[in-house]
């Protein structure tokens, strides 16, 4: 099995004797389950990758311009990742993109087809009623994470509150968020959520990363997010009162209420052995970390060869 798939599966079980007080052959059957849905989503990635540079059609919307050392994935094979890994993928999803070589992070790339986005709530919007919205629609979602297996959240603040560039339709906030129980001292996750506002809805580019790694790996997102470029008649400029559609919600909205079906990128999958074999990790970015092996080519086998 490739190093990605066997590395992240038999991880799968170290991650269900700690979560579970009391194996039972339910545990194992579930595990099993699990273990045979990443090994397939694995596979399917594995044979539709689009390595960097590359000009990638982002549906009827847009162009997005692959940098060098990006990997897209595409749908149908991105949403059995994004499954696998312990979230929801639906229509929205555009497809995944993770790094080809260093780097411990992937880019959810989603469409939201919700018509023309009026902007002008940003003026108004209090952060700190946008942060307990967020909180409270991760209690609700949680119950969801507790049936599938998954550990709950906690969201724990701001690592960037909302900024929106009224000239360019862009933009950017961040949450932090770890897994409920944890001690104050751990690390946690971060989503670092990007938009681009079209005429007919708008793009998200959701970074997930590391909470000591957010500095280095948030100009991933922006680069990425520069890269993404609207077709002809599909702009924001482009948007005609008179026949569009208009979204039932504002841009405050994209921070609010919508915004917790993203923190289900936090989701605690496998723990992740570092070269040492050291359990490091629980979570969806551990995780990232063993789906960068699989795309990093000759050098990730040589470094498997090594352990």
């Amino acid at each position: 099995m490739i190093a990605f798939a066997r590395r992240a599966l038999s991880c799968l079980s170290v991650c269900s004797m700690l979560l579970c007080a009391g194996p039972s052959s339910a545990d194992d059957a579930q595990v099993a389950a699990r273990q045979a849905e990443m090994s397939a989503a694995v596979q399917a990635a594995e044979a539709v990758k689009v390595v960097g540079p590359a000009e990638v059609k982002l549906l009827d919307q847009a162009t997005l311009k692959l940098p060098a050392g990006r990997i897209w994935v595409p749908q149908p094979a991105a949403g059995k990742l994004m499954h696998a890994m312990g979230n929801s993928a639906d229509d929205r999803l555009a497809g995944v993109i993770f790094p080809d070589g260093e780097g411990d992070w992937l880019v959810v790339a989603e469409f939201e087809k919700a018509g023309y986005i009026k902007d002008d709530d940003a003026r108004d919007w209090k952060a700190d009623e946008l942060l307990e919205n967020i909180k409270q629609g991760t209690a609700a979602s949680n119950e969801d994470r507790r049936a599938r297996g998954i550990p709950e959240l906690d969201v724990l603040g701001w690592v960037q509150a909302p900024t929106y560039d009224a000239t360019t339709h862009r933009l950017v906030w961040s949450i932090r968020a770890r897994q409920k129980g944890q001690p104050e001292s751990a690390e946690g996750s971060i989503n670092y959520n990007t938009y681009a506002l079209g005429r007919d809805g708008y793009f998200s580019l959701n970074l997930v990363t590391g909470a000591d790694r957010i500095a280095q790996d948030k100009p991933v997102a922006h680069a990425l997010l520069a890269a993404l470029e609207y077709g002809d008649g599909k702009r924001y400029s482009d948007f005609n009162a008179s026949t569009d559609k208009v979204a039932e919600y504002g841009l405050a909205a994209l921070v609010g209420g919508l915004a917790v079906k993203k923190l289900g990128l936090f989701a605690v999958i496998a723990a992740f052995a570092a070269k040492s074999f050291k359990l490091i990790a629980l979570g969806g970015v551990a995780l990232v970390a063993a789906a960068r092996r699989l795309f990093g080519g000759r050098k990730a086998q040589q470094d498997d060869a090594s352990v």
